[in-house]
């Protein structure tokens, strides 16, 4: 049966949640709060519309529909500034390694994120040629935990859904994936991941015999 990789953005093939941050600092400073990395962490895997709740809720402050939007829009503005200068070395560690293998092999690729800017980031660390399909937050309705992003990029890469393998370092993600009947790798800290089929620090742990074995199960 024919394999389909699907793989988050943040946090998972480059670390873009530091800009993230200092985008939503910014707003929420400017808006005469403080921000947190701790409370940073909510926001993983989480659309922006959500992200931009949650902190309006952190700074207990409330928003008319207009302001929300213009909120919205000026911290991707934001967030589009710090991360104009990316390059290859935001990459994270070894993720090169795993996607030249599924390459060689002809492992259909996909990217799978919330992110609404994945294809340009893509671009500018030179990866956008490994992947077959990319579903992100321009493609989808439903956020993670709904599993519709990576339903949608098994659909695009023509393989079962029970037959793809998704990599997230979020519980949305990870919950996202289970619920679509995938298998799911988590990349993190295993406390924080526990409902993942297997779990990693990073790329740097997992082997190519690992991905073989994904691969012919």
């Amino acid at each position: 049966m024919k394999k389909g990789f699907i793989f988050d953005l943040d946090g998972v093939i480059v670390d873009t949640a530091k800009y993230h941050y200092l985008a939503w600092k910014k707003l929420a400073n400017e808006l005469g709060f403080e921000f947190t990395k701790e409370q940073n962490e909510l926001f993983k895997g989480v659309s922006r519309k959500r992200c931009l709740e949650i902190l309006l809720e952190i700074g207990n402050r409330t928003a008319t529909q207009q302001e929300f939007d213009t909120w919205m829009v000026e911290k991707n503005v934001d967030y589009l500034k710090f991360i104009e200068n990316m390059d290859a070395s935001e990459i994270l560690p070894d993720v090169p390694k795993i996607l030249e293998y599924l390459k060689e092999n002809n492992i259909p690729i996909a990217l799978g994120s919330a992110s609404k800017n994945a294809k340009p980031i893509l671009e500018k660390v030179g990866l956008l040629p490994y992947f077959d399909a990319i579903v992100d937050g321009n493609n989808v309705t439903k956020a993670k935990p709904d599993p519709e992003v990576f339903l949608l990029a098994a659909k695009h890469l023509g393989v079962n859904a029970d037959d793809c393998i998704v990599f997230e370092d979020a519980v949305a993600g990870v919950e996202a994936a289970n619920a679509a009947k995938m298998i799911s790798i988590g990349i993190g800290e295993k406390n924080i991941l526990k409902e993942a089929d297997y779990i990693f620090n990073d790329f740097t742990e997992i082997s190519i015999s690992f991905i073989q074995e994904l691969i012919e199960k």
